[in-house]
């Protein structure tokens, strides 16, 4: 492992679109600033999730691109302000007070920062009825964009009722021949938008009400099993199972060094995405907002390196470079 004897004013951990946004701010307030790209459970390129997204026209100032080209506008941002952006994954944080640096770890390096901006994003979470695990990526998925072009005239199955799963079964009638959104409550609550292109599109049939007790198939998924007919029948023929049922947020790394989470694995951060350690400050999915979007995120990401410059001004730093220095608290 080397050690990299420069300081740093803070150390973005997750290249998504919120860490790269952060990144982007942190360098126009002249922090020296580092994004670690990648975190354990969430193996994604420079981009983060965004680049699974097909089509983006909700974020301000675009009517309409793609997940990959907003993550690139928003890569060369924070690069023209010289934010140093590196794919590596942050393995262990650690810092005896206050006054020190932290103590960064990836499998290859050594990074001494002031602060640190915890931009992590979450992991989708995974259906758990009978014959998911069997079957996962042999007809259960989670990424239309991913894995949709490979059902084309086929049936499939969205398992969720928001804004996500309609975005998915949007995706997903451009290659299948038949979409069914499978959800356990009344009705399904995407954006009006959505609503809208699902009830245009005689490819998508909603089933409300309902849940999967089983998947079924071979050496691929060839039916489902229903708790409650649909027209007349508890399994439909199927090909496709695509989950979306939510996000677990990638907090672990900040609960082992003591950031206060919540029931829901969430960062808890104040206005000003302060966490309770001095020091450590958190935006996006990863985070207890209520409402979770790119724009949202990045704009927590953007109060967050703000903070981190207020404090980096208040308060004075002792960086060590020796490993023992940290072993005291380090996590």
């Amino acid at each position: 492992m080397e050690t990299n004897n420069e300081i740093y004013d803070t150390v973005i951990i997750g290249a998504g679109v919120v860490g790269l946004a952060t990144a982007m701010y942190a360098g126009r307030l002249n922090l020296k600033t580092i994004v670690l790209g990648t975190t354990s459970g969430n193996e994604l390129p420079v981009g983060g999730v965004i680049t699974l997204t097909d089509t983006v026209e909700n974020y301000p100032g675009f009517i309409h691109l793609t997940g990959v080209e907003l993550a690139q506008k928003l890569e060369e941002h924070a690069r023209q302000y010289n934010a140093e952006i590196i794919e590596e994954k942050a393995e262990s944080i650690s810092r005896n007070s206050e006054k020190e640096c932290f103590l960064v770890k990836t499998k290859k390096n050594e990074y001494h920062s002031k602060t640190i901006i915890f931009a992590t994003g979450a992991r989708w979470r995974e259906l758990t009825m009978k014959g998911a695990q069997e079957f996962k990526n042999k007809g259960v998925h989670y990424c239309a964009l991913c894995d949709g072009a490979l059902f084309g005239g086929k049936s499939v199955c969205v398992v969720g009722g928001s804004d996500t799963a309609a975005k998915e079964a949007i995706l997903l009638a451009q290659h299948a021949g038949k979409v069914y959104i499978i959800y356990r409550g009344e009705k399904i609550r995407p954006e009006p938008y959505n609503v809208k292109l699902i009830e245009k599109n005689p490819k998508i049939a909603v089933i409300t009400n309902t849940n999967i007790t089983e998947i079924k198939g071979d050496k691929m998924v060839k039916s489902v099993v229903l708790d409650r007919e649909y027209k007349g029948k508890t399994e439909l023929a199927m090909d496709g199972i695509f989950g979306a049922i939510g996000h677990i947020p990638l907090s672990d790394l900040a609960a082992k060094i003591g950031v206060k989470i919540n029931d829901k694995k969430e960062i808890i951060i104040d206005r000003d995405s302060r966490t309770n350690i001095p020091g450590i400050f958190a935006a996006g999915d990863v985070v207890d907002s209520g409402f979770k979007q790119a724009i949202t995120g990045v704009g927590e990401g953007v109060v967050a390196s703000h903070s981190a410059y207020q404090y980096i001004n208040q308060n004075e730093f002792i960086c060590f470079f020796d490993d023992e220095s940290y072993k005291k608290n380090g996590a």
